[in-house]
């Protein structure tokens, strides 16, 4: 079984832009990152190996009138129970 932990990969992201220069920010963002990961050990998506099934869904709200909201919509693709790929 695999882990992922798709809740860091922003911060990941943008910490990695300074991983040759380092400012103390960004070492405090990093010390940071590995405290929550320490106290959020049990979270993740979880990947098993059967059955290895690739699964899409997606979703959209569109508007008729643009001047009071926007249109909204969003997809996820699964395999094996565990998110691969997503937007909203």
């Amino acid at each position: 079984m695999n882990c992922t932990r798709p809740d860091i990969a922003y911060v990941v992201n943008k910490l990695s832009r300074f991983t040759s220069n380092p400012s103390k920010d960004h070492w405090k963002g990093l010390i940071r990152v590995l405290k929550y990961l320490k106290h959020t050990s049990n979270y993740g998506l979880h990947y098993t190996r059967y059955p290895a099934v690739l699964e899409g869904y997606s979703d959209a709200n569109w508007i008729s009138d643009s001047k009071d909201t926007k249109s909204t919509s969003g997809y996820i693709f699964t395999i094996g129970g565990g998110a691969v790929s997503w937007k909203s």
